[in-house]
């Protein structure tokens, strides 16, 4: 009765342990846009991409570290933190808005994203990085600068990026919030879609056995 009792606890430890180690984490680290701000997180996009990871890759868990009013300097430095508390496999990268409204400087907000990516791809993970786009009335040259940014990163640092997130949002006023900055509760279904295709594809590039596939 004791051994059987004993194999039983070794079964269930290994299947346990060997679960636990094949959980992953996806860690957004944004700014309001990011963090649902003026509604309900539940309803933000990250809690949406979350719902839709559930059914797909249902070993992949998401937090959500963004702050409002965040910046690229703010995210740099809170960094190291959350790579030692969630040591995430991926990292969605969603900061620089704050830095182009408050005119802040082009290349240091590039510098400091450059650093997000360099360390987060250091400590293992994938990086996601989301486009932004500022207001024309900072300038065409600002804000083709500021948008170009992202892309320039991206290929330096050979990582994933998304296109404008509000691409189809920006110019909707149903969709948009009455400061016409943040997106409201009816748009974040539609950031979550967009986004989706590219988390996907750099989940499935990521080398590991899905829980439920090491199961059978």
């Amino acid at each position: 009765m004791l051994n059987i009792l004993l194999i039983v606890i070794i079964v269930f430890s290994t299947t346990f342990f060997s679960t636990l180690a094949q959980a992953k984490s996806i860690v957004v680290i944004g700014d309001s846009i990011s963090a649902s701000y003026g509604f309900e997180e539940q309803h933000g996009w990250v809690a949406l991409l979350e719902q839709k990871l559930i059914t797909s890759h249902p070993d992949f868990t998401m937090h959500n570290a963004s702050i409002s009013g965040d910046t690229t300097a703010g995210g740099l430095a809170r960094l190291p933190r959350l790579l030692k508390q969630y040591q995430p496999t991926i990292v969605i990268l969603e900061l620089g808005a704050n830095d182009g409204l408050r005119g802040m400087s082009i290349k240091a907000m590039q510098e400091n994203l450059s650093a997000i990516i360099k360390r987060s791809k250091k400590s293992g993970a994938q990086v996601l990085l989301l486009s932004m786009r500022i207001p024309s009335n900072y300038g065409k040259r600002y804000t083709d600068m500021f948008y170009n940014s992202y892309q320039k990163l991206a290929s330096k640092h050979n990582i994933s990026v998304v296109p404008f997130i509000l691409e189809e949002i920006a110019l909707d006023k149903s969709r948009m919030q009455q400061d016409r900055l943040h997106p409201n509760k009816k748009a974040q279904p539609i950031i979550a879609n967009h986004i989706s295709p590219y988390l996907i594809k750099l989940i499935s590039s990521t080398k590991y056995t899905p829980v439920n596939k090491q199961r059978e």
